[in-house]
């Protein structure tokens, strides 16, 4: 009776002291020091070493919740061979991200679509996710439509706070937004208010000087760029899409003939998702 009470008491103390995993593993941690005879040292630092791996454990579901990363876009299933104009070491180097990132300088990618540049930007937020950084990635289309809906709710600085808690904030199909005033003024306050001092990577299809599609004026356009580009790091994917050489190959395999096992030497990355969510800044 007295050993159930001490439990009790134990699974309280703990509570009180907010280490759950240790709450969870304790007895049986303790039953295997007792057979094994471990000094009190041995099995405290074991319960320690399992309360701190459980934090990060949990830490990182949680930040990888709220990143809304591409699902299943790793370095690992990355095809580098197909981009050979982008090393792999210095894409290594960058998903360490203390340098960077610390600065708020900006990565930037560019090139073709399908050509790799989704995948890319979200397996780099996903190795600096698991580093201990907080990314956050968003269709340039839908997180400017958010922050529309929070000016008109006279919340647009609230919101561009909010997305300073993220680290990374990654603006996929940058050049998709259209050539208007209300879209592309609040894509520049979300520019302007990360420069020098949060990082942004940024994908899009066009090179810089056809980014006068994306702004209403030149005077916006070279503002914005002033800004992207004067801390940054930029990769340029200039190769064939993905989809088109998928599709070439399928063309020349023929109808009904199945396709080939092996996986071609220069093959790209899949398409990316289309069903991606951003994080709510009208809250």
């Amino acid at each position: 009776m007295s050993l159930d009470i001490d439990a009790t008491r134990l699974s309280l103390l703990l509570n009180d002291l907010r280490l759950p995993a240790i709450k969870q593993i304790w007895s049986s941690f303790a039953e295997r020091s007792d057979t094994e005879g471990w000094p009190a040292a041995r099995l405290l630092m074991a319960l320690a070493e399992h309360e701190i791996a459980e934090r990060d454990r949990r830490r990182v579901e949680r930040h990888l919740r709220d990143a809304k990363l591409l699902p299943g876009k790793t370095l690992e299933n990355f095809d580098f061979d197909a981009v050979p104009m982008v090393s792999r070491a210095h894409v290594s180097a960058l998903c360490a991200g203390d340098g960077w990132l610390r600065n708020g300088t900006n990565l930037i990618l560019l090139g073709p679509s399908g050509g790799g540049k989704s995948h890319l930007s979200s397996a780099i937020g996903l190795s600096l996710l698991e580093k201990g950084w907080k990314v956050f990635f968003a269709r340039t289309t839908d997180l400017v439509q958010r922050l529309q809906v929070a000016r008109r709710e006279l919340a647009l600085e609230s919101a561009i706070n909010r997305l300073d808690r993220f680290d990374l904030v990654i603006l996929d199909d940058f050049a998709y937004v259209s050539k208007d005033q209300a879209e592309t003024s609040v894509l520049f306050e979300l520019i302007s208010a990360r420069y020098e001092h949060r990082s942004l990577c940024i994908t899009a299809n066009q090179p810089f000087g056809e980014w006068d599609k994306v702004f209403p004026d030149r005077a916006m356009t070279v503002a914005a760029v002033d800004r992207l580009v004067h801390h940054s790091t930029i990769f340029e994917l200039n190769v064939e899409s993905y989809r088109r050489r998928t599709a070439l190959q399928r063309k020349q395999q023929g109808p009904g003939r199945p396709a080939s096992r092996a996986t071609p030497k220069n093959v790209g990355v899949p398409p990316i998702q289309e069903d991606q969510h951003g994080i709510d800044l009208t809250e």
